[in-house]
């Protein structure tokens, strides 16, 4: 049996979201994981849409909180690696979003 592990990727290493996606893809193999991402992807979506109608804008705190949060808990929880977010923010924001459009067209697995 084979120990080796595959050399650690840096996320800063790529140059373009293209580049980025499959990395991104990769990890978040644990179905749990983007079961969270999706639950507080649309949980952020309704505090967006409650801050719009409301014009409250704890609503936008509660989104950041319910986005991130579930992410996170998928990431420690479950997949067991950091959120690329932390090295690359821009580019795993993209990728949420990118994944959680591509969960409701049936590409990604729920």
């Amino acid at each position: 049996m084979n120990t080796a592990t595959a050399p650690a990727v840096d996320p800063k290493s790529f140059h373009s979201f293209a580049e980025f996606y499959p990395f991104y893809l990769g990890e978040h193999r644990n179905r749990t994981c983007r079961r969270l991402h999706f639950v507080g992807s649309t949980l952020a979506l309704v505090c967006l849409g409650l801050l719009l109608y409301t014009g409250q804008w704890q609503y936008l705190l509660y989104g950041l909180l319910c986005g991130y949060g579930f992410a996170w808990i998928g990431h420690f929880g479950f997949e067991k690696n950091k959120p690329a977010s932390f090295k690359r923010p821009l580019y795993s924001f993209m990728g949420d979003w990118l994944m959680y459009s591509q969960i409701w067209r049936g590409k990604v697995p729920f």
